[in-house]
This record gives structure tokens, C-alpha cells and sequence, in this order.
């Protein structure tokens, strides 16, 4: 079978904020950008890839309760809600300038156990952003 990723969803909450990280502090294009306010769909990705991450309004499925938009709020908060893991061929490059650039850190660049050497940050909307060396 030839299957690829085309695309993967984030939630965000500022979608001023999302582009100013993932076009501005990744460098990544904009591929589409609809709606408007904080009803933004907004897809990008980098440059020369075919797969993209579309940046989406959260809790917006049909029969989603309150309480269901209350614990997506919570997880979102505290980072536990959404992941994007990436990879670099330079990653303490990659560390300096997400974090010269206001990126919330959750890990510097470490050696993990299982052979990965990695770094984590938050997007502004909470998600859980993990770059490893490539």
C-alpha cells in the first residue's frame, strides 16, 4: 500500500499566536487560511513537504457537551491534549532559536534512554511540540 500523511489537526486558541509559531518561529508556510476571529482554519507546513498541520478552533465536533469542552480546555492547559513530534537535522539550533524566540521550553535538548535525542516545547495553544534530532 502507498499511503502518506497529507495532514494532522491542532487545536488552536489565538490563531494570531499559532501563525506567529509555526509560520514565523518554524519558518513554515501558510497553505490556507479560512474563516475568521478565533474561527480560523489554517493550514501550513514545511516548505518542499507534502504533509501538513491544519491549526483548528477547538471542540468544534458535532455533539460535543460542556463538559466535554471543559476537560479539552483543562488537557489543552496543561499540555496533555495534542502532540506534534518533528525532526531537525540541527537541534540545538532549532532550541536556540525557538527559545530566543519566546517559545515556551518544557525540555532542553536531551539524550533520551531509548536512543532519541530530543527537545519539547508548548505551542501557544498548550500543544505538546517535540523536536529530536534527525
Amino acid at each position: 500500500m502507498d499511503i502518506t500523511i497529507h495532514a494532522t489537526f491542532l487545536p488552536h486558541t489565538d490563531p494570531e499566536a499559532s501563525l506567529a509559531f509555526y509560520r514565523d518561529l518554524l519558518g513554515w508556510e501558510v497553505r490556507a487560511d479560512v474563516g475568521q476571529g478565533t474561527h480560523r482554519w489554517i493550514t501550513v507546513g514545511p516548505a518542499g513537504s507534502t504533509s501538513s498541520v491544519v491549526l483548528e478552533p477547538p471542540a468544534m465536533a458535532e455533539g460535543l457537551t460542556d463538559a466535554h469542552r471543559t476537560a479539552i480546555a483543562e488537557m489543552m492547559a496543561n499540555g496533555s491534549y495534542a502532540f506534534i513530534n518533528l525532526a531537525t537535522p540541527d537541534l540545538d539550533g532549532t532550541f536556540e532559536k525557538l527559545q530566543a524566540g519566546g517559545a515556551d521550553v518544557v525540555q532542553e535538548p536531551t539524550s533520551q534512554p531509548w536512543g532519541a535525542r530530543d527537545c519539547v516545547f508548548r505551542d501557544p495553544a498548550g500543544n505538546t511540540v517535540r523536536v529530536q534530532q534527525a
